[in-house]
Formats: C-alpha cells, sequence, structure tokens
C-alpha cells in the first residue's frame, strides 16, 4: 500500500516544536510509517516559486488533512486571510478528509479571525481540544486509526476473509472458476451449473467483500496472485539420504492459484519418492504403493 500524504496546517511560530514532533512521529513509529508519509512547508528546499502555490499544491495532492488551530491567526495576504485559512478551504474544495485540532479551552483568548475560522470549522466536522503535545499526539493516532479501519486498510477478519483492495473482477480467471466447478460437480456434486457467472460463483462461496474479491479469490482463482501475495507460493526440496545439505540437488518454486501450486508440488514429491508395485495375485491390476517416509514427516523435513 502506497503510504496516505498527510499535510500538516498551522501557524508555523505558534507550533513549531508540534510541527517538528509530528513529523518525526509519524516517520518513525512502526506502526504510523507504514501508512503515512507527513508533509512540512518547512521542509521544502529554496524554490523559484511562489509560497501560496506550494502548500496549496500540495493540499491539493495530500490524502489527509490535519489542521492545528491555536491562538494566532497568522500572517495575512493582501485580501486579510492566513495561509491556514487558505489551506482549510482548499482541503475542503478539494473533498479531503480534514482532522482539525484546536489548542486550549478558551476561545476568547484568541485572535477574532481564528475564533471565526473555528466557529467556520465546527458546523462541517468534529474537532478535537488538546492542551499539549502528547493530548495532540494521542487525539491524532486514535484518528488515524480510525481512518484506517474505515477505509480498511487494517483490519481485524482474518487474511483470506479480508477485501484485496488493489484487486478488481478483472483479475480472476474465469476459467479457473470454471475448471473449479467442473471439479466440484464430480466430486462434491456442487449446487451451481457450470456456465454460473464469476461474479454469482464468489458470492455463492463468501469470497466478495465490500465489492472487491478478498484474498481468498485472488489466491484461488487469481490471473497472477503473485502481485498481491507474494509469498504466496510452494518451495519444495529434495535431498539424497537423511541429511539436509545446502544447496540442495532438487530445488523448485511453484507459483500460479493454490490449485495451480498444490498439483505441482505434489508432482514434484511424487517424482522423488520409489513407487512399490505388487502382483496380480489377487486381480488383474496390480496394486502400487508410495514408499513414504513416517521419519521425514514426524521431523517436519517434507
Amino acid at each position: 500500500m502506497k503510504p496516505l500524504r498527510i499535510f500538516i496546517s498551522s501557524v508555523q511560530k505558534e507550533f513549531a516544536a508540534e510541527r517538528i514532533a509530528l513529523r518525526d512521529w509519524l516517520r518513525n513509529d512502526a506502526l504510523m510509517h507504514r501508512f503515512f508519509e507527513p508533509f512540512l512547508f518547512e521542509d521544502v528546499p529554496a524554490a523559484d516559486r511562489r509560497a501560496d502555490e506550494v502548500y496549496l499544491d500540495e493540499v491539493a495532492g495530500c490524502d489527509i488533512y490535519i489542521g492545528l488551530f491555536g491562538d494566532e491567526y497568522g500572517y495575512e495576504d493582501a485580501e486579510g486571510v492566513s495561509p491556514t485559512e487558505r489551506e482549510f478551504a482548499q482541503a475542503t474544495a478539494r473533498n479531503k478528509t480534514r482532522l482539525i485540532f484546536v489548542k486550549g479551552a478558551d476561545d476568547e483568548v484568541k485572535h477574532p479571525k481564528m475564533q471565526a475560522l473555528i466557529r467556520q470549522v465546527s458546523p462541517q466536522l468534529i474537532r478535537r481540544r488538546f492542551g499539549n503535545l502528547e493530548e495532540l499526539r494521542s487525539a491524532l493516532y486514535a484518528s488515524l486509526i480510525e481512518h484506517l479501519q474505515r477505509t480498511g486498510a487494517i483490519q481485524s477478519l482474518p487474511f483470506d476473509e479480508q477485501p484485496c483492495l488493489d484487486a478488481t473482477p478483472d483479475d480472476l480467471d474465469a476459467e479457473a472458476v470454471g475448471r473449479f466447478i467442473r471439479a466440484a460437480h464430480y466430486k462434491r456434486q456442487f449446487s451451481l451449473p457450470e456456465n454460473t457467472p464469476v461474479g454469482d460463483v464468489l458470492d455463492h462461496l463468501n469470497l466478495v467483500r465490500d465489492g472487491r474479491p478478498t484474498h481468498a479469490a485472488i489466491l484461488l482463482f487469481g490471473k497472477h496472485p503473485q502481485r498481491f501475495a507474494s509469498c504466496s507460493e510452494i518451495r519444495c526440496m529434495h535431498f539424497h539420504g537423511t541429511t539436509i545439505q545446502r544447496p540442495a540437488p532438487f530445488y523448485r518454486i511453484f507459483k500460479g492459484n493454490l490449485f495451480e501450486q498444490v498439483d505441482q508440488a505434489v508432482d514434484f514429491v511424487l517424482s522423488k519418492i520409489d513407487l512399490s508395485v505388487g502382483t496380480r495375485a489377487e486381480s488383474a491390476q496390480a496394486p502400487t504403493r508410495y514408499e513414504i517416509s513416517a521419519g521425514c514427516h514426524s521431523r517436519g523435513d517434507c
């Protein structure tokens, strides 16, 4: 998942310490850095561009707007509007996710224009107040986790039941679904006919969630499952004798969907196992039996 871009907006001088602390926390926290990339105007190098163009372009390109509203209103342009208010207006116009945090409980001590901005914000969204950096970080953490849960980036469901967020129905192999239906008809009297649309088959097997194929659907019927789960593969090794030595004389990696992987892995294993052929004393067909080492299974070497 590509990290979500966060724009941190505030009066720079008033919140200088908080801005740096939030940026460093988002970049260094074990969980936050996997999902978010913060932007601070202070990190922009010298450039031949107007400052207002830069910060408004960054707001337009961000995923989440974080507004820190304090006592000061900040620098005012020719129209009497501060960068903080311009940034909030841009985030609103661009339908960005907006998270607003107001410092202090007494708005009467704030600049009149900041009071007006807070009143403008209040009917549009839920804002939170904070008194110090720890309270701000705790409130922001709760908001970001809620955002990740709401958008499906983190989930409590088992992996195979989660929707594969980057996948679409076009990533599924209709022929693989057809082969599954034919095999299921033959072995288990599967209830759906062979010409059933792929979407209906997935619904029947509970392999769709929130309109997207689940990870299980991609692993079972995906055209290229490894695009979405690079570790979905089976590795088989065969050694001479009972001692594990590197490099392995025979080493294969099997990819594709799960049905293909299992078939290839079984073929590989059986090709390396001795096949005992009996006599036709009791029937016209000679019995066969693979010589599988029980000791191998008990040690987990196979």
